[in-house]
């Protein structure tokens, strides 16, 4: 238990900001678990005191609250408590990855400008790597779970045992709405990472909406199946503990096969990437009534195939089945479609489901190629504005101007919107469905082709579960052909061409289809359609 000091403080105390609901529960409910990881349970008491330790590090060194913080730990108490210590020092924390190639990392290190890093054992060597070349690095390296004691030239580090003798922090610095929670990091066009900031407003918006929206209560247990660098981690961690829940961490291993850790966690709320159900459904796990315990299921960051909802609606019937939509930009996400399986499958274009209407208080225009507004019936680009969008790229103001858009509303007032890429159309029932990225609708030979009708088309056939198709090769600014790579059963590649012939112009009938395993994934568990273009680039099927 925390100090009777620390609890009376909270007394009476309303703290504003993304981890107000977490504090909120560990005074109500301090006894309850916050966090399970492996065999091991920490309640909010255990967590809450832990973090204000390390927040007490944090200030007292630095003198005053650091601006930022970087937690550099991968799915372990220095990784979810290493967040909530950055943010009870007022700081903006920026999750790192030991996964991602070193250079990225010293890259986000660099340009994030941290002035101290929360960092676990398992990472500390990457970084010893990185600081020898490395310039700007943070002052402060805190290392919660290492014994030894490490030296590195112009930095103050803390080990476990002095981290151990620090009090908590017991009044914690206060932050505003325009104050930055964290900035995640997302592939640059330049080869250089972006930063996106999201301030406390964005998030606390988007918390409040989902918290209205699903009702979370202390008894709802959490997936945790993204990396803390990907942005819809924040939902798995927050939107637990300001309900009072339950976040239940899984390594990578629960996540190749899930269904046994949802079963002994006793899950009540998943949320994955589609590419998770669709291992699951090769793998023969989505057997009726096998998840039965789920009450709600969410999915988001790709296209969700109507195949999939069908089968995991089998496979957990309790649960409400939700496709969530946004980029990272506009916080997590920004809109939701419930599924129903009487109606919605007549909403799936090219067999995707739609990613529905947006959230309150947010609004959309969606445009054509030359920033107007298009007709009720047609396809645009979708740009959204409101409480969740994000205040611009971290230190880059040219790539801000580029996706943000100024808008004049019939009233004469002017509105910027971020740009989100994605084509998308409304439906009769003013749902949004997605017709795919702006730079996957390609030109082939001349001809207009969009990418996602061509995955419909497959997805469709019988046996294949997935399906990725892509131009190639290109010449001027023009692409010579479409290959295709598919997952699935008993598989024929002739039967596919000659199927697709029913439903695809010559022109769009993929000239390579190749069957795979598995799909390449990036870091934030998504198909790395880079990557299989890689693979082409240096195979000769000309």
């Amino acid at each position: 238990m925390i100090s009777n000091s620390i609890e009376k403080s909270n007394i009476g105390k309303k703290y504003f900001g993304l981890y107000t609901g977490f504090l909120n529960n560990a005074l109500l409910k301090p006894d309850h678990t916050a966090l399970i990881i492996g065999s091991r349970e920490l309640s909010y008491a255990e967590v809450e005191l832990t973090a204000r330790k390390w927040a007490s590090a944090l200030i007292d060194i630095l003198d005053g609250s650091p601006k930022r913080v970087g937690v550099f730990a991968y799915r372990n108490e220095t990784s979810y408590i290493g967040v909530l210590a950055a943010l009870f020092s007022g700081a903006t924390f920026v999750p790192l990855n030991r996964n991602f190639p070193t250079q990225r990392t010293a890259s986000m290190i660099e340009i994030a400008e941290l002035d101290a890093l929360i960092i676990d054992n398992n990472s500390l060597k990457q970084y010893l790597e990185i600081s020898n070349d490395a310039k700007n690095l943070p002052k402060l390296l805190l290392l919660p779970d290492t014994e030894t004691q490490i030296k590195i030239k112009n930095t103050k580090v803390l080990s476990k045992e002095v981290l151990e003798q620090y009090e908590p922090e017991e009044f914690l610095p206060t932050v505003t709405a325009d104050s930055l929670a964290y900035i995640l990091f997302t592939s640059g066009s330049t080869g250089v990472p972006k930063g996106v900031p999201i301030t406390h407003e964005n998030v606390c918006h988007f918390i409040e909406v989902n918290q209205e929206k699903y009702k979370f209560t202390s008894e709802d247990r959490f997936t945790q199946t993204f990396d803390q660098t990907f942005d819809l981690s924040v939902f798995d961690l927050f939107m637990a503990w300001s309900a009072g829940g339950t976040v239940c961490s899984m390594n990578p291993i629960d996540l190749i096969a899930p269904l046994r850790f949802i079963q002994e966690k006793k899950v009540t709320v998943w949320f994955s990437v589609p590419s998770i159900a669709v291992i699951m459904k090769k793998q023969h796990m989505l057997t009726p009534n096998v998840m039965s315990g789920l009450r709600l299921s969410l999915f988001c960051g790709e296209a969700l195939p109507r195949g999939i909802v069908e089968l995991w609606e089998q496979a957990a019937p309790n649960s409400i089945i939700e496709n969530l939509y946004g980029p990272t930009e506009l916080t997590i996400a920004c809109a939701a479609f419930r599924w129903d399986s009487v109606n919605s499958p007549l909403d799936c274009i090219n067999d995707i489901v739609p990613i529905g209407k947006l959230y309150p208080g947010l609004e959309a225009i969606l445009v054509n190629d030359t920033l107007e507004t298009v007709q009720d019936n047609e396809g645009g680009e979708l740009c959204v504005t409101g409480p969740q969008m994000f205040p611009g790229y971290w230190r880059n103001p040219e790539q801000t101007k580029e996706k943000f858009l100024i808008y004049k509303s019939e009233s004469g007032y002017d509105t910027t919107y971020y740009r989100t890429g994605d084509r998308v159309r409304y439906l009769p029932n003013g749902n949004l469905i997605f017709l795919g990225r702006i730079d996957h609708q390609i030109k082939v030979n001349g001809h207009r082709v969009e990418l996602s009708e061509i995955e419909g088309s497959l997805t469709k056939l019988k046996g294949i579960i997935s399906a990725v198709a892509l131009g190639w090769p290109e010449e001027n600014n023009t692409f010579k052909g479409i290959v295709a790579f598919v997952i699935g059963h008993s598989l024929e590649i002739d039967f596919i061409r000659k199927s697709l012939q029913n439903t695809l112009p010559p022109y769009m009938i993929p000239k390579h289809i190749f069957i795979v395993d598995k799909f390449p994934m990036n870091s934030n568990g998504k198909i790395d359609r880079n990557a299989l273009l890689n693979n082409l680039d240096v195979t000769d099927y000309s």
